[in-house]
């Protein structure tokens, strides 16, 4: 994989250090804003890469055959249609789109051009999270779900004196549902698909969600999703069944030990210390899925995220959070 990464901010820091020493991966270039350019030149200098680019159609000139998009949510689909449209395979950082009408338009553009398209939800690939899937069987029927991602932002204290940064701003597909909720819906229906009936009841300040609980209804249990930018909480998940529950120490980004308890008293745990690298494991599985051309695993990944997206956008709709993008009609 010869990868060029658009963006610089905090989530592409985080990882550079751990990216650098994967296997398959190259990374040729990074496209940065043209105000930020000299943050680029010292990540490209300090991990020596070659290429420091302002432009997109600069960025495609470097040979590179995969980009990595980690910009605001509003330009996730903008960014990754072109770059669709050019051949070059995808990593999107979560939300994958705005809404889920620009989702199912990037499904269409990679199929058209035979390449892959994948939303970076470290959830889905940590060990931790798979053992709780292996797990599920022993704990009998599922009865609740609470999946909890409460994390106060420091740019809650701007919003309050009026100035709306991304996180917060619905031109720009902020909000709870966007960001944290995300973590939780794809932590419950990663494991157990579309529910039958969900609702989502919103703190609403200033036409965004700052918080907010989402109600999934199954054939047999209900879940329960609840995210906050606008205070502190506990944070982790919890699935009960009729044997016994399983626990989750971190929110469902790390996800953490995890827990069985059965009823006859049996108690395991297991932790294979991945949430410190959170970011390693998905990108490990993307870039093995590129490598070996499989692409009915990127189908796979791809059903989970536009299903996600599809909750997404119905529920904050009716519960009256409207984006730009819920208005335009892309050809």
């Amino acid at each position: 994989m010869k990868l060029g990464i658009i963006g610089s901010g905090t989530i592409v820091q985080e990882f550079l250090p751990e990216l650098v020493k994967l296997e398959g991966v190259e990374i040729v270039a990074i496209q940065g804003v043209k105000d930020r350019m000299e943050q680029v030149w010292n990540l490209c200098r300090l991990y020596g890469f070659p290429n420091a680019v302002s432009d997109f159609d600069e960025l495609c000139k470097t040979g590179i055959d995969t980009v990595y998009i980690a910009v605001p949510n509003d330009l996730h689909f903008s960014y990754c249609r072109k770059a669709l449209e050019k051949g070059l395979n995808v990593i999107v950082e979560k939300p994958i789109a705005s809404n889920w009408y620009e989702a199912k338009l990037l499904q269409q553009k990679a199929d058209e051009n035979k390449v892959f398209l994948f939303e970076a939800i470290t959830t889905l690939y940590l060990p931790n999270y798979l053992k709780i899937k292996e797990w599920l069987p022993r704990i009998g029927t599922i009865k609740i779900i609470e999946s909890h991602y409460s994390q106060y932002s420091r740019r809650y204290d701007a919003f309050c004196k009026g100035v709306v940064l991304p996180a917060f701003d619905p031109a720009k597909a902020g909000g709870a549902l966007m960001d944290l909720n995300l973590y939780n819906l794809h932590f419950v229906m990663g494991l157990f698909g579309l529910p039958e009936e969900y609702k989502y009841y919103a703190n609403i300040e200033k036409n965004i969600d700052t918080s907010g609980t989402l109600v999934l209804k199954y054939p047999s249990f209900l879940a329960v999703c609840t995210a906050a930018k606008d205070c502190k909480g506990l944070s982790g998940s919890v699935i009960q069944g009729t044997n016994g529950f399983i626990r989750t120490t971190y929110p469902p980004n790390l996800i953490g030990q995890v827990l069985l308890e059965l009823n006859d008293g049996t108690i395991e745990t297991f932790d294979d210390g991945s949430a410190s690298l959170r970011l390693i494991p998905e990108f490990k599985a993307f870039i093995k899925a590129i490598e070996e051309n499989d692409d009915q695993f990127c189908y796979q990944q791809l059903r989970k995220s536009l299903d996600v997206s599809e909750i997404q956008t119905k529920s904050r709709r009716e519960a009256g959070i409207d984006f730009p993008a819920d208005f335009l009609r892309w050809e």
